[in-house]
């Protein structure tokens, strides 16, 4: 590839430095990542190498023959095409490679023994080896490969391009980008509309390419994973940390607390010097120090802490008290056509579960939370709410339940009760809306001003079972390290979708996962279930290939044996606590037997239907508790046979 430098690019917009001498390099297998808060420029800085918009100053350069590939954050939209037509076009830039081939072959077919033909057998060499490379004659499989790992099915490489929905347009421009296969792959926000498989996927397919690239995305986890080293683009300047996310988090944080002595430290003087001021504005005898008082003070820059590491302060209130069973779905059905989401689906939700429900995109995530969340009625089956159970529901698109004429203060008060009135601008400046922009409207927030908006609605009514559908969606990566902080203290019961996988591994004691074969929990252990996902989006390799030779041979790699060794210590937990309770629920069918027997309670008609319906009620359980357990004592063999 060479090099891609980037040097001092500078843009203002009005009197505003967005971009202020912005310098870096990107080199064969550079794997950056582009931090900053929203409205930084970070988008801008991308479109600029790209060469989509002009800097006011600075240069690109680039080493011969290199080619960028860009990927905006939206606002993509494909036509006139299949699928497959438009992925496709990502090759069209060989076919004159193609043309020229056949062109030399020609021209050699013409050529005598005695012709010199050195120079054209050298260049046709060349433009061979340039189409091996890069994947031309294997372009189908290449194009599949990408389409499926990417959540496309088979049978979708045939629809037209304009029947796919946003989210699934950006997947077609990202499949475009990776087919291209350029030196340079500029990211924005590329797992933004991609489930939890999509994401790994896609985070193996980067960690196997030699092509650098630069990434924009509020994903922890996924930048931990693929890159290691982050450009903070904070006040129009650009500094560079070595490492992963994290590790720039801490080098920031370490920073952060000096910025913070330096900004107090910074306050007294400015108090000091502001009082010498005041005191003696109107002394003729201190009229030089007075002035010199006030050309100090506009000299002076001030620290500034950046606004995207500022943390939201909230927590849930404590939720009203429910009853230990909080939802109870029975033989729930739910089709759209010809499309069959749900059949006889049934499930328990208990006070404290944490369940997050994910799948790929398509399978009913959504619509199973709007029918745990009484926002669809149609439905064939029950949904059932414990006792004293008081919902919260956060839809995935928060615009909609807004009033968007009104200021964010205005639509506030519109959900608030009368005693919560003179806390609303307290609450709203621990939500980061401060100063002015309690006075926006609604209609100009960014998506995470959105997020916000509706979480703190949600917290001036206190519920007991919240119902999240993709929460963290549009927030910043600080802002999701606080909702799951908040969510790790709150005392009721979650029910939340997420393809965020640091969200849930930091939330979740139960999974829910949906597929094409049906819906599968999982007990906890979130690294045993996406090492079971990262088994199926892995990616066909050389170095894979002898892995699956390694696995096959039940010498099984390190980290995915601990993995195993983990699931069958949780599996043998579970087992344990479903066979205690086998155990109180036989005794409880003993002891309603022992009463059915009595003169008094068979002779009531009243009580031995009642006692017969406990008793049935009971049994029910023990064959549900008996065949949990033995789904996980099959379980526990097979995994114990992988290990030995």
């Amino acid at each position: 590839m060479g090099t891609l430098q980037v040097s001092n690019i500078s843009l203002a917009y009005g009197d505003r430095d967005l971009l202020n001498e912005v310098s870096f390099n990107l080199f064969d297998g550079s794997k950056a990542a582009l931090a900053g808060p929203n409205g930084s420029g970070k988008s801008t800085l991308l479109k600029i190498i790209s060469g989509i918009i002009s800097s006011d100053s600075g240069q690109i350069t680039k080493s011969k023959d290199l080619q960028i590939s860009y990927l905006p954050q939206g606002d993509i939209v494909y036509k006139d095409a299949t699928l497959y037509e438009e992925v496709e076009k990502s090759f069209y830039r060989y076919e004159k490679i193609v043309e020229e081939i056949s062109s030399i072959e020609a021209t050699l077919a013409t050529k005598n023994e005695d012709d010199s033909t050195a120079g054209l057998l050298e260049s046709l060499h060349e433009k061979q080896e340039l189409l091996i490379q890069s994947g031309y004659y294997f372009r189908q499989a290449k194009i599949e490969q990408i389409l499926k790992g990417l959540g496309f099915k088979s049978s979708d490489k045939t629809k037209r391009c304009e029947t796919f929905s946003g989210g699934w347009q950006m997947r077609i421009a990202l499949a475009k980008i990776l087919i291209e296969n350029n030196d340079v792959m500029l990211l924005d926000e590329p797992t933004n509309y991609l489930d939890l498989e999509s994401r790994i996927w896609l985070r193996n397919y980067l960690n196997q390419t030699t092509k650098a690239f630069m990434i924009v995305s509020h994903d922890q986890d996924f930048l931990d994973e693929t890159v290691d080293e982050v450009y903070e683009l904070f006040n129009g300047k650009l500094n560079r940390y070595s490492g992963n996310y994290s590790s720039y988090v801490k080098q920031r944080e370490q920073e952060l607390e000096q910025l913070e002595k330096e900004f107090k430290s910074q306050q007294k003087e400015i108090e000091k010097s502001e009082q010498f001021i005041e005191r003696f504005r109107y002394k003729a005898t201190k009229a030089r120090q007075v002035q010199s008082r006030i050309k100090q003070l506009d000299k002076i820059e001030h620290v500034q802490v950046p606004s995207h590491l500022r943390k939201l302060n909230f927590s849930f209130p404590d939720p009203p008290h429910s009853g230990k069973e909080v939802v109870k779905v029975t033989n729930l059905s739910k089709s759209y056509g010809s499309l069959n989401l749900f059949n006889n689906f049934s499930f328990y939700l208990n006070r404290g579960d944490r369940l997050a429900v994910t799948g790929r995109n398509g399978v009913g995530k959504t619509t199973l939370l709007r029918l745990l969340g009484g926002q669809d009625h149609s439905f064939s089956g029950s949904i059932e709410l414990g006792t004293n159970v008081k919902l919260g529901y956060f839809a995935q698109e928060v615009k909609p339940t807004f009033d968007i004429n009104n200021t964010v203060l205005e639509e506030l008060e519109s959900s608030a009760l009368t005693a919560d009135l003179p806390r609303l601008r307290t609450l709203l400046g621990s939500f980061l809306f401060s100063d002015d922009d309690v006075d926006k409207k609604v209609g100009v927030l960014s998506g995470g001003e959105m997020s916000r908006l509706a979480l703190l609605k949600i917290l001036l009514h206190p519920a007991n079972l919240l119902i999240l559908d993709e929460p963290t969606n549009h927030l910043d990566i600080n802002a999701k390290q606080v909702l799951s902080e908040a969510l790790k203290k709150y005392k009721g019961t979650v029910v939340f979708v997420s393809h965020d996988n640091h969200f849930i591994k930091s939330m979740a004691n139960r999974i829910l996962y949906l597929s094409d074969e049906g819906p599968t929990f999982y007990e906890g252990d979130f690294d045993y279930f996406s090492w079971k996902l990262e088994e199926q989006e892995a990616i066909n390799t050389p170095q894979t290939a002898r892995e699956t030779v390694i696995r096959n041979n039940n010498q099984l790699a390190y980290k995915e044996a601990n993995r195993l060794r983990n699931r069958i210590q949780s599996l043998k937990g579970d087992s344990k606590n479903l066979l205690e309770k086998i155990d109180k629920t036989q005794k409880a069918i003993e002891e309603v037997v022992t009463l059915m027997a009595l003169e008094e309670n068979y002779s009531d008609s009243d009580k031995i239907v009642s006692l017969v319906n406990k008793k049935e009620e009971l049994d029910n359980k023990e064959l549900s508790l008996e065949e949990k357990w033995f789904s996980i004592q099959k379980e526990l063999e097979e995994l114990e046979n992988v290990l030995t």
